[in-house]
Formats: C-alpha cells, structure tokens, sequence
C-alpha cells in the first residue's frame, strides 16, 4: 500500500513539475511487451519515462538501473526495489564470470518490459554517446520484443546540474516507431541504426 501511494505521489509530481507529453509518433500505447530505449542526460530519466506511461503499461515496465548507485543506502533501496521495481544490474562486474544481462533476460522472460539506457551513463553533451552492447545482445535474445525509441527532451535543463528548483520548462518524451529487425545484422550495424533511429525523433535542435 504504500508502495503504491509513494508511486502515485512520484508520477504525479514528476507530471507536474516537468508539464511532461507523451508524444506517441510512430506506435501507440498499447500493453505490448516492449523494451523502451532512450537519451540519458538526468538521474530523472527513467522517473519521466515510467511515469508517463499509462497505468496499465506502467504496470508491467520496470526501469533497468546500476545497482552500485540505487543499493547505496535504505531509501534508495525501498524505491527502486519496491516502488519502481526496477531490474538492477551489476555494472563494476563483482562476479566476473555472471552474464550481466541475466536480470534483464529474466525480467523479460516474466512478460515484463524495460526500460533502458543504452548510452550506459548519462550525456550532458549534446547528441548521443556510442551505444553498448547490451540492446543489439538483448534484440538477439528476444527477437520477439518491440524496441521502441525514446526521446526526452529538457530534463536536463529542467532540473540543470547543482540546481535545487525545476525550471519551469515542458518537458517531451517522443515515442517512436518499433525498431525494424533485419536477419544476421551486424552489432555495429544494428547499434548504429538503433541510435539513428532515436536520434530521428529527436528535436531539431540535437
């Protein structure tokens, strides 16, 4: 129950202090399994993106997040565990030998979908960075998963770095069409049109 009330009052708050859209320009919002990957330039990324999902979807979307930054301490822990219910992965390697995608396949392989950042940290630079390789070896392992591009637009000049009040400035996340997928595509090849992709619906001004 609490949970649930401290998910309400976080989406609600993220909707109002951004005046967050969600601009559904090549799918729609339907309760597909999808993996949702997007631009990172803010901590309040994956908060945006999730909370303007419809209910019905946010449901069933669970934010993948460094477990070194989310496990740092009980607050942070309670949110993403039990609030976000987000897929935390192992990003300094503790285990060598574990396959770091593992809590990503298994969370798809429960019928939920993701949301991730295939940049791998955030971008205070314009454009984006290089895509890891995570997304072309998650696409490979279930071809059957829609991967939908995401941009979010003004976050990070809504809440700059070192600034304690949001600016007040409208926030888009733009949705795009489902990635196509092509047989025996290179890694390189398929990262790159993924990037392209998402870079497509980006403002004109990236």
């Amino acid at each position: 129950m609490l949970a649930s009330l401290t998910a309400f009052a976080i989406t609600s708050a993220a909707r109002l202090l951004t005046g967050a859209r969600a601009l559904w320009l090549g799918c729609t919002a339907r309760p597909v399994q999808r993996l949702y990957y997007a631009n990172h330039s803010s901590h309040g990324d994956f908060v945006l993106l999730w909370a303007s999902l419809p209910e019905e979807l946010r449901r069933r979307t669970r934010p993948v997040a460094g477990a070194d930054y989310w496990q740092r301490d009980t607050l942070r822990r309670y949110l993403i565990n039990e609030v976000f219910n987000g897929v935390l992965v192992d990003r300094d390697r503790s285990i060598p030998d574990a396959n770091p995608l593992q809590p990503m396949l298994d969370a798809l392989g429960n019928g939920d979908s993701l949301i991730l950042f295939p940049e791998g940290t955030r971008n205070l630079e314009e454009g984006l960075l290089p895509f890891k390789s995570g997304l072309f070896h998650l696409s490979n392992a279930r071809p059957d998963i829609e991967l939908i591009p995401v941009w979010i637009a003004n976050l990070n000049r809504v809440m700059p770095k070192g600034r304690a009040l949001p600016l007040p400035l409208l926030c888009t996340l733009s949705f795009g069409a489902p990635l196509e997928k092509i047989e025996g595509e290179s890694k390189d090849a398929f990262l790159e049109r993924a990037r392209n992709a998402l870079l497509a619906i980006a403002p004109e001004e990236v």
